[in-house]
């Protein structure tokens, strides 16, 4: 299972890559592993607002539907729409052409919220 040291994640299986003021934001290799082959992601629209901890969109699995959660605030800059035709892309790659949104952060504070690689391995070796 890959955990990238240098992401930040949520004990809800999302990750995001920070870089200045702005984030990438994605599912991490586990989940996309526990939901299996994923037929269709939900995002949210360019220029909506997300907040911290609550759902911005969807996945769907063969096996099962779950929210995605945003894991810090701000306002949609991007969405990978190449997940319109191919959501598989994040089963193949969650890290990379797997992301999700990009989002303008509003609260670096968040950040400190969030867990570091070694915190997250610990959540799913449990």
């Amino acid at each position: 299972m890959l955990i990238p040291d240098e992401l930040y994640y949520t004990e809800s299986h999302e990750w995001i890559r920070v870089d200045g003021d702005e984030a990438f934001m994605g599912i991490t290799d586990f989940a996309q592993h526990e939901l299996g082959d994923i037929v269709y992601v939900e995002l949210p629209d360019v220029g909506k607002k997300v907040s911290s901890g609550e759902p911005c969109g969807s996945i769907e699995a063969v096996k099962a539907v779950e929210d995605i959660n945003s894991p810090v605030s701000g306002k949609v800059e991007a969405r990978n729409s190449d997940l319109e035709d191919t959501p598989d892309l994040i089963n193949k790659s969650p890290y990379d052409e797997g992301w999700l949104i990009k989002i303008k952060l509003s609260n670096m504070d968040e950040l400190e919220n969030l867990l570091s690689a070694a915190e997250y391995k610990k959540i799913v070796e449990a």
